[in-house]
């Protein structure tokens, strides 16, 4: 059976979506609630944390580029659990202007689609029964959406906390929970959001804090109680193509950027995934059909990938009769130089000849269709796949035949078309910007 479920939204991003998010995953936890964390939208770094937290693996569910039937197929997942706690993104409402596979990407599409009724976070600072209204408007803004109540956060103190509870009398809006002013248990952010999970030496203590501090403000029972679902049975695990049977996956702080479901529908489909470590200076397993770099911050310990000697002459060598294919930071690592934010070059691998460049950065950002001109591990050419880009980094040269055309949501061409290499040995090198979420249907 599939547990009932809340979607955790807000009216905006940086509104406490994480902190209240990871605060109820470790709290329940501690009480011994079995949960099932699922992430709306595109974002490859929330899923982690909310695995750290609750012990699940956590799974991405986006209705702009997924089939309803995959989102199904991902939310079998829950089965056996207790609970499901879905985190949003950015605004409940915000999502692209063209819709997708089943919606427009809007963490509401999910609300809707799974009959998960919505925590509303709002930043209460500056306001008081003013904040009655927004929470007003997003109860009324789609009919098939319900609102469980809503959770302040920033409030200054006890009598501000009062005058925003009279507003949300007023308009018959449950407050499920009040959070004080509290810096220390907010996350460390980077430039592509939160510093990723696996490099919080202090992750287990940010946690333990975090359900303390929710466990006190805001009652567990009545969210609970709060939660609804329309999905019953537990649908097939959703099909992915596996770019192989046996994946040599890049897998270290340079590259951990890897959505969970392809991951998991990849192990579904009977491939096995043979891990490797570049910055340990590891080559892919040679035994392998395929080698895949996942996304990353390859910038970041770009010295340390150059000085690699054993990884660069053992995925050279792997390239030679087998395909190769990097995202996003595994394509710019896969390329022939990446210049550092200092202007320093640093020779990558040259498997192609992508230049890259953080040093005058460009920001990228937003869903991506690709319709193949040549094939890629698990796809033959013509296959239109969906996507999303997300990086800073400026291409200097991408000399090799393009990939992919590729448009936006909006179905406008972007220049970032990904680039293709035939190898002496007949092995095939390819590479995008974007991160393949799934086949378009």
């Amino acid at each position: 059976m599939i547990p009932p479920g809340l979607m955790i939204s807000a009216p905006s991003s940086g509104t406490g979506k994480t902190t209240l998010m990871l605060g109820l995953l470790a709290a329940f936890r501690a009480q011994g609630v079995n949960v099932q964390p699922f992430k709306s939208g595109p974002d490859y770094i929330d899923p982690a944390f909310h695995t750290a937290a609750s012990g699940r693996a956590s799974f991405n569910v986006d209705s702009w580029s997924m089939d309803i039937e995959s989102i199904n197929g991902l939310v079998g997942n829950a089965a056996g659990a207790d609970l499901i706690l879905a985190e949003g993104s950015m605004g409940l409402f915000d999502g692209v202007a063209i819709p997708g596979q089943c919606g427009n990407g809007a963490s509401a599409d999910i609300s809707a689609h799974m009959g998960w009724p919505v925590v509303l976070v709002l930043d209460v600072s500056g306001a008081a029964q003013s904040v009655a209204a927004t929470a007003l408007g997003f109860k009324m803004m789609r009919p098939d959406v319900q609102l469980a109540g809503v959770v302040l956060n920033r409030v200054a103190s006890p009598r501000h906390e009062t005058l925003v509870r009279v507003g949300m009398d007023a308009v018959g809006i449950k407050v499920l929970g009040s959070l004080p002013r509290r810096k220390e248990i907010e996350m460390p952010e980077r430039h592509l959001g939160l510093v990723q999970a696996g490099e919080q030496e202090n992750l287990p203590q940010l946690l333990a804090e975090a359900a303390a501090f929710i466990s006190e403000n805001v009652d567990l029972d009545a969210l609970r109680s709060a939660a609804a679902g329309t999905l019953q049975d537990a649908p097939p695990p959703a099909k992915v193509i596996p770019p192989g049977m046996r994946i040599a996956l890049a897998q270290d702080d340079a590259f951990a950027f890897v959505y969970p479901h392809l991951l998991a529908g990849w192990r579904v489909a009977g491939a096995e995934i043979l891990p490797f470590s570049p910055l340990d200076d590891q080559a892919p397993d040679p035994t392998a059909d395929v080698c895949w770099l996942p996304g990353g911050y390859p910038e970041l310990h770009a010295g340390k990938l150059a000085a690699a000697g054993i990884f660069r002459t053992g995925i050279q060598s792997f390239a030679e009769t087998k395909p190769v294919h990097g995202e996003c930071g595994g394509y710019m690592a896969m390329g022939a130089g990446l210049v550092d934010k200092e202007g320093v070059r640093h020779e990558m691998t040259g498997l192609l000849g992508l230049e890259t460049s953080f040093e005058k950065r460009k920001f990228h950002l937003g869903y991506r269709k690709a319709d193949l001109n040549a094939p890629i591990p698990g796809f033959d050419t013509r296959a239109r796949l969906r996507g999303h880009e997300f990086h800073y980094a400026t291409i200097l040269n991408e000399p090799d035949g393009p990939l992919a055309k590729v448009t936006d949501s909006n179905d406008l061409e972007v220049p970032e078309t990904g680039s293709v290499r035939i190898h002496q040995g007949g092995g095939r090198t390819t590479g995008t910007f974007f991160h393949m979420i799934s086949e378009d249907k």
